[in-house]
């Protein structure tokens, strides 16, 4: 019994450190806002077109879907995703709302665009467009606009 209790204590601990590393993106800027305050965490928001920008589609490929962001991410991001699709269908009426709000408190003109909030709810920067380099190049850009 005591080893079963042992196993299934390890298997939680490596539970927990998968889940970590599988970032999830929210939906939601004051739910993000609270996580970011309480873990002392930046905010990425990503103003995405998914279904229609090849951009965005490229950036989540070769950037945001990989171990080296999610792993990063987990550490040091709230993940946001404010996405305007072509297939509305998919978003509630009150989610298009909030993220046609956010495109316009944020000034949003194109996607891809990323917006970086401090853990104080405040813009530290922004990458506007597609960057190239990669997964290093991305979470160096993302990771310079800490304390700012």
């Amino acid at each position: 019994m005591k080893q079963f209790l042992i196993l299934t204590g390890v298997l939680a601990a490596f539970m927990v450190q998968v889940a970590a590393a599988e970032s999830s993106w929210l939906t939601d800027l004051p739910q993000a806002k609270e996580i970011a305050k309480k873990e002392k965490k930046q905010i990425l928001i990503n103003f995405t077109g998914s279904d229609w920008c090849s951009w965005c589609i490229k950036i989540r490929k070769e950037v945001l879907d990989t171990k080296e962001f999610k792993e990063f991410a987990a550490k040091n991001l709230v993940l946001l995703e404010l996405d305007f699709p072509n297939n509305k269908k998919s978003q509630t009426a009150q989610l298009k709302k909030a993220n046609a709000a956010l495109q316009d408190e944020f000034k949003v003109a194109g996607f891809p665009t990323f917006v970086v909030l401090g853990s104080d709810g405040q813009e530290t920067g922004r990458q506007v467009g597609y960057l190239k380099g990669g997964t290093s190049a991305f979470v160096a850009k993302i990771d310079g606009f800490k304390g700012k």
